[in-house]
């Protein structure tokens, strides 16, 4: 195939690298080549970026894992989908054959792919991390089911499925805590409580559905939580902030005798919580999820009346955007928090 433009990670701590001459690969049996139209950026490729994740044993590589596109063409076997479908890109495995990805060339090296990527223009990409985008959904909105959605969501629809009348409190409102709250908003709850130190993600919170929210840089959250509850303490808590302290707070905010904490999140490689046994021994349960336990064939097309046709303003989610030529400015916009979730525009969608 011809040469297109790229983003390529050569070191972690140092800049990512842009380049034109990226040589996609013919798809192999089980593959899939996508037309990336656009790009998430979420804090998993920060921390690559960063080398914040340990050892990185396969750069140079690309980057990125929720994106839409077009289908270009298929690699024998393929069944799911055909050229010229619409398609979402996500990270979390779903039906069709699990194979590994392209390798690339670029300037006479080989350069790793994983089983999906969403930083260069031509995504050489294994069948079961494409899903057809759901009918009614913009290539832009369509982002958010590659990650945020299907991990936000999924961890209130299909790990916690609260109960009417009950409190549940989210500890950060980027991509994946506002998806959690979207979510949870309509199930009932007696209170939605939604935890930041940024204003302008508190305000978007109560568009999402929060019915308190706690700025944690003026007030302490797990005080105010109880204070809320008569001293009891929530019955639910999501942690999406990507930080230890956020994680044993949340775990801190549920209560005994079957309060539950479930961590979508994950910080930095070698970091460590700490959490009161005694805790965990008057029955307070804490669990990680893995991108909200779902399964992108049965859950997207669900998502997709939660994303479209109940009003809630998930385009403030995508307003963000960049030319993948400025990938480094969108991270450090990411870092500094002066954006929620960044949006790369790879290619015009009607190429």
């Amino acid at each position: 195939m011809s040469d297109v433009q790229g983003v390529v990670l050569t070191r972690p701590g140092s800049d990512l690298e842009i380049t034109a001459d990226l040589e996609t690969p013919e798809p192999l049996h089980g593959q899939v080549c996508v037309k990336v139209v656009f790009s998430g950026v979420c804090h998993s490729q920060l921390m690559e970026a960063r080398g914040l994740r340990g050892e990185d044993r396969h750069v140079p590589h690309l980057l990125g894992h929720e994106g839409t596109g077009i289908v270009r063409s298929i690699g024998p076997g393929v069944t799911k989908v055909a050229p010229g479908d619409r398609v979402v890109l996500t990270w979390i495995k779903g039906a069709g054959a699990d194979v590994s990805g392209g390798r690339y060339g670029w300037n006479g090296r080989i350069v790793n792919a994983g089983p999906v990527t969403t930083f260069n223009e031509l995504a050489v990409v294994s069948e079961n991390r494409v899903v057809r985008l759901p009918a009614g959904v913009p290539m832009d909105l369509g982002v958010l089911f590659g990650c945020a959605l299907p991990t936000g969501a999924g961890v209130i629809m299909n790990t916690l499925k609260p109960e009417p009348g009950k409190t549940l409190v989210v500890y950060g409102l980027g991509g994946v805590g506002i998806c959690a709250l979207a979510a949870a908003s309509r199930c009932g709850l007696g209170r939605l409580i939604a935890v930041d130190v940024e204003p302008g993600k508190l305000a978007l919170a109560r568009d999402f559905g929060a019915t308190h929210v706690l700025d944690a840089s003026r007030q302490e959250p797990v005080k105010a939580i109880r204070g809320l509850t008569a001293g009891r303490g929530a019955d639910y808590a999501v942690d999406a902030a990507g930080a230890t302290a956020t994680i044993e707070r949340a775990f801190e905010s549920v209560r005994d005798d079957g309060g539950r904490c479930v961590f979508a999140s994950h910080p930095p490689a070698g970091k460590r919580i700490c959490l009161d046994p005694h805790a965990l021994i008057r029955g307070r349960r804490i669990e990680g999820s893995w991108g909200g336990g779902c399964e992108p064939d049965r859950d997207i097309p669900l998502l997709a009346d939660l994303c479209v046709d109940r009003g809630l303003p998930f385009a403030s989610l995508v307003r963000d955007r960049y030319p993948l030529a400025e990938v480094n400015r969108a991270l450090a916009d990411l870092e500094a928090r002066r954006a929620m979730r960044p949006l790369l525009v790879v290619a015009p969608e009607s190429v």
